[in-house]
């Protein structure tokens, strides 16, 4: 018998909202990092600061991974 997974959604609408706003300040460069407040150039790093704010805001998203 195949796995099914859950139709269930990860992530709420909020979350791709706040992502797809970091993405678009981190190509027109006008994306800055929390700690050193340098420029952001890293597409990694603009999903990363989308879905920090979307937890600050309350929206749906999983919890980040913990370091071992």
């Amino acid at each position: 018998m195949p796995f099914k997974s859950s139709s269930k959604k990860k992530y709420g609408s909020s979350a791709s909202e706040k992502v797809k706003g970091a993405m678009h300040k981190m190509k027109s460069g006008k994306l800055k990092s929390g700690t050193s407040g340098k420029t952001v150039k890293s597409k990694k790093q603009a999903i990363a600061i989308g879905l920090s704010e979307a937890r600050h805001g309350g929206g749906k998203v999983p919890a980040k991974k913990k370091s071992r």
